[in-house]
């Protein structure tokens, strides 16, 4: 009877281990996809367990060779992530230095350093979670109100009264869902280090189709300049910052002719060119990108050739934009990271300031699970970027 245990643990083991290097065929499975890399520090003591008690009850029989078997495939694959750890910190270290400058954390006081994150993975952090720190929250508020549907927005800031650099935060969702309260951990973590963070709404597709979404987002510019003071907001230091849907929006909006004054783009798996993602889209394809893309736009690439141009952030790269952050999962199955490298490139040709940080393990909305190895190095990169594009003297 305890073999047979141990044999199950091994096999929900091997099958929830196999998620860290296969693509999810549809989108009910994409979860585990997501989420099997980010806690792979749990799957190996759960690996472990199974192989351990077959170990103390040791025999001859199959179930044996079985359970060995299972528990040994499922340990080689959960380590996958972890083995990477060091080259990512080294390769993403150097990136940060070679294009912000070898000494840019020199630029960032000790103080505000000393708020940061010590390392860029902390493996009691993936047990413990990332801890919680008081800030004050409002939320619901609204700021415009386009074809009689409140427009909302939801404002993170520290605890003393000030007047402070700002982060504007765009939720993912394939722009047809999603609210200000998505990821609502970053936003009260980075509100604690110092930042006034405004996570904002945007109409969704398909009953709304672009540039009604662009249009929202430069509505809430407009609320911030003219509520900078209420809402505690420095107008000369604001950072821009999207996930995935979000990011395509954030990075149209700080490239065409922004109505604010944007110090820093930060994308987090960002679409980036809508006419090619349909024309070739990635498979498996577990969320019908082609169908998605539709809905957003109102037709195929054949019948609205020219939307999808104008819908697509690298056709807007141009010289003197602002400082920009890209992360990419190397194994994202929904924006391939292709696209970040894409763009990344572009804008270096055209002498912009950019980095591009591509997360070898991880999975398209990796920071869905905040205490997971992936975010853990997105944030310890991203405050480091953010401090530097609006508390430094660069």
């Amino acid at each position: 009877m305890v073999l047979l245990f141990s044999l199950l643990l091994a096999g929900i083991g091997l099958l929830l281990s196999c998620w860290i290097v296969v693509p999810a065929p549809i989108f009910f499975l994409y979860r585990f996809r997501v989420g099997a890399p980010e806690v792979s520090p749990w799957l190996i003591i759960f690996n472990l367990i199974p192989l351990i008690i077959s170990i103390l009850r040791f025999n001859q029989s199959w179930w044996f060779s079985l359970i060995l078997i299972f528990s040994g495939l499922s340990l080689i694959l959960s380590i996958i992530p972890i083995i990477q750890i060091q080259d990512a910190e080294l390769q993403f270290t150097a990136e940060m230095e070679a294009k912000l400058g070898k000494d840019y954390l020199n630029k960032i006081s000790k103080e505000l350093q000393e708020k940061m994150r010590p390392n860029a993975f902390i493996l009691s952090d993936v047990f413990r979670g990332i801890s919680d720190k008081e800030v004050r929250i409002n939320r619901g508020i609204i700021f415009a109100n386009p074809d009689n549907m409140e427009l909302k927005l939801n404002l993170y800031r520290p605890l003393p009264i000030g007047n402070y650099p700002s982060l504007i935060l765009l939720y993912r969702g394939a722009w047809k869902e999603g609210s200000p309260d998505d990821d609502d951990k970053f936003s009260c973590y980075m509100a604690a280090q110092g930042y006034s963070v405004i996570a904002i709404d945007y109409r969704h597709a398909p009953k709304y189709r672009f540039p009604k979404q662009l249009e929202d987002v430069k509505s809430a510019f407009n609320y911030i300049q003219n509520n900078a003071k209420d809402l505690e907001v420095d107008l000369h230091r604001i950072c821009l910052m999207g996930r995935s849907s979000g990011a395509h929006l954030a990075t149209l909006a700080a490239w065409d002719q922004p109505t604010i004054n944007i110090k820093g783009l930060i994308n987090y798996y960002g679409p980036v060119d809508l006419l090619q993602a349909y024309e070739t889209p990635p498979f498996p394809d577990p969320i019908n990108t082609r169908a998605i893309l539709q809905d957003f736009l109102g037709g195929s690439s054949e019948e609205l050739v020219d939307m999808y141009k104008k819908a697509s952030p690298i056709n807007y790269v141009k010289s003197n934009l602002p400082p920009t952050l890209l992360i990419y999962p190397r194994q994202d199955t929904i924006v391939e990271a292709k696209y970040g490298r894409q763009l990344y490139d572009k804008l270096l040709e055209n002498q912009n300031t950019a980095v591009l940080l591509e997360i070898p393990w991880g999975e398209h909305a990796f920071d869905a699970i905040f205490s997971g190895i992936s975010n853990q190095f997105a944030l310890y990169y991203t405050e480091r970027f953010l401090a530097w594009a609006l508390r430094s003297d660069n």
